[in-house]
């Protein structure tokens, strides 16, 4: 998978988030930079992931195929 450089300088975004939901927030003292930046990155890593299996679900699929077709060059080759 692909991550990201967690020693990058960091960047100031303008955001717009629901005021009362903010309020609440910093009343409890939950750092918003370090929660947005934790989530934002499982995030990203979900849609890499999903993006990757969609990428190489036919090359799977084919392979499969192959497989079901043809059997393992390993069984040749293999007492257990």
């Amino acid at each position: 998978m692909i991550g990201y450089n967690v020693h990058a300088p960091k960047r100031s975004a303008n955001l717009s988030v629901n005021e009362d939901l903010l309020r609440q927030a910093k009343e409890l003292g939950i750092n918003l930079s370090a929660t947005l930046e934790a989530e934002l990155a499982r995030i990203v890593r979900e849609e890499q992931k999903r993006r990757l299996e969609g990428e190489l679900a036919p090359t799977i699929k084919a392979w499969n195929a192959f497989h079901a077709e043809h059997g393992s060059a390993a069984d040749d080759y293999l007492d257990l």
